[in-house]
């Protein structure tokens, strides 16, 4: 007290008197925030937990990717056609089918390694190290893991599909599963031509299941082209059997439409015509959308092509309902991302939460973590519909990979 007695000395201890109350706030706000990321849920999972209270549409206030989970609110809360979630425990059940598909279905993915060079050095490799669970994942691994979920999920919905994955004949992909084939097939993979290359690769397979349709008949095998970052829910055999009229179909959540997933008939003319439209897609992206190569590039042209048919409505892709419609020769189903291609970001948004009738979950952009965590929890918890509340809760955030 001595010391600050005086004016000349009040004078220098003045400005204490409004900096000791913002650093008394710093600690106290510090250790509150350690509180919450210590705090373990009821599975005995450390998540931190936003306030629940923040609205669906409360702006996003950092720009921050996490190495954990982030609970935030569950979208959707209170409407009754949508997933209720009480923590991480489900308060309704989504609603799966009770019967596999009868026929056959394959799924397809292109996939390829960008190896680490052999100069690369060894602190860099280890600073690249991400950890989920009990296991750390250099960036190759964690992409190969993302590969494996992809398929655990396949072989958990759908234990009677087979999986395809379209690789770059360069790139040292090996796997050693059932049910699974690595297709080589020659074309430019590199990052910025990813994309594009997926079409190719897509149009060159449907050229060979062509070659071999002719010579061979029996069963009709459909197939699903798919990203490798999604979870299959539910079984997806039924599309063809409750949309009998369709060639291939698209998802659509407004324009441009996502290209994600793409079903085709496995009759010759549905391969054809699905073949012919995705060559239209090729030639738009080539012509049109080069710049946009890296991303978005094929969305574009899959729209573009869509658009450019003289019976466009737009109105009709406004509306989260399935329709066919006739687009250049090829009967073109048109399903709502909502239930078939579901990603979190949209989960909080425009989608409202999480429909009950959800059939594949989409982990698009920095949310590849969200997806080895998923299919941790559901391997320890076996309940796929408070695994998908932990989707709902966490899918807010950005996350490191």
């Amino acid at each position: 007290m001595k010391a600050c007695a005086g004016w000349r000395p009040f004078l220098l201890c003045f400005p204490l008197i409004f900096i000791l109350p913002h650093l008394f706030s710093s600690v106290l706000e510090l250790h509150q925030n350690q509180a919450v990321r210590d705090a373990p849920n009821e599975n005995s999972k450390k998540f931190d937990v936003l306030d629940s209270s923040v609205g669906d549409d409360a702006p996003k206030k950092t720009t921050t990717k996490f190495d954990h989970l982030v609970l935030g609110p569950a979208a959707g809360e209170g409407l009754s056609n949508r997933l209720q979630c009480q923590g991480v425990k489900a308060l309704n059940k989504t609603h799966f089918s009770n019967s596999p598909h009868a026929s056959g279905v394959v799924f397809v993915t292109v996939f390829t390694i960008y190896n680490n060079t052999p100069d690369t050095p060894m602190n860099s490799r280890l600073s690249n190290l991400v950890t989920v669970g009990n296991a750390s994942y250099s960036k190759p691994e964690r992409s190969m893991a993302i590969l494996n979920v992809f398929i655990n999920f396949i072989k958990v919905r759908m234990p009677h599909s087979n999986v395809i994955i379209l690789t770059d004949p360069e790139s040292d992909l090996s796997m050693h599963q059932n049910q699974v084939t690595v297709l080589p097939i020659r074309g430019e993979y590199s990052r910025d031509k990813l994309m594009l290359q997926r079409i190719r690769s897509y149009i060159t397979f449907l050229e060979i299941k062509l070659e071999k349709l002719s010579q061979e008949k029996g069963r009709i095998t459909h197939f699903i082209f798919t990203d490798s970052d999604i979870a299959v829910i539910d079984d997806l055999g039924q599309i063809f059997d409750k949309y009998q009229d369709f060639h291939l179909a698209l998802t659509n959540k407004d324009q441009p439409l996502n290209s994600g997933f793409i079903a085709v008939r496995g009759t010759h003319d549905g391969i054809l015509r699905a073949k012919i439209f995705l060559e239209k897609v090729l030639e738009a992206y080539s012509s049109r959308y080069m710049k946009a190569s890296r991303m978005l590039g094929d969305q574009l042209a899959l729209f573009w092509v869509v658009k450019s048919d003289a019976s466009f409505d737009a109105k009709r892709f406004s509306k989260a309902q399935a329709f066919t419609k006739e687009i250049g020769g090829a009967s073109v189903l048109f399903l709502p991302c909502a239930t078939y291609n579901w990603t979190p970001p949209e989960g909080a948004g425009q989608f409202h939460g999480m429909p009950l009738d959800v059939k594949v979950v989409h982990f698009k952009g920095s949310r590849k973590r969200l997806m080895l965590e998923a299919w941790n929890y559901f391997s320890s918890f076996t309940d796929i519909s408070d695994m998908l509340c932990l989707i709902l809760r966490s899918g807010r955030t950005k996350y490191d990979f």
